[in-house]
């Protein structure tokens, strides 16, 4: 099955509401559990630079069918819902194959 890589970053007028932005990406950890629980195999994690200082943005991958079903489960992302993010959908490509 495909993998499909969300990328995203931070959109800036959030990096100074902490509250809000801790709350969604509490709910965003949860909705990744949920979805492992089900048996989606999926990874979510943040970016950090050289110093490990986060802020650099997210990934997440998910492996799916289609592009349209890893689409429908990433639209339903807290991150996206609240707006929380810039972000973008791609599949992934193994040149090993």
């Amino acid at each position: 099955m495909p993998f499909f890589v969300k990328t995203e970053i931070i959109k800036k007028e959030y990096l100074i509401k902490k509250d809000l932005r801790n709350k969604v990406i509490h709910d965003h950890i949860n909705w990744i559990k949920k979805l492992k629980q089900k048996g989606v195999n999926i990874k979510s994690g943040f970016l950090v630079d050289e110093f490990q200082i986060p802020g650099a943005g997210g990934l997440l991958i998910i492996e799916m069918k289609t592009f349209k079903e890893a689409l429908q489960i990433i639209k339903n992302d807290p991150m996206i819902k609240s707006d929380l993010v810039d972000w973008k959908l791609n599949q992934w490509i193994d040149i090993n194959q």
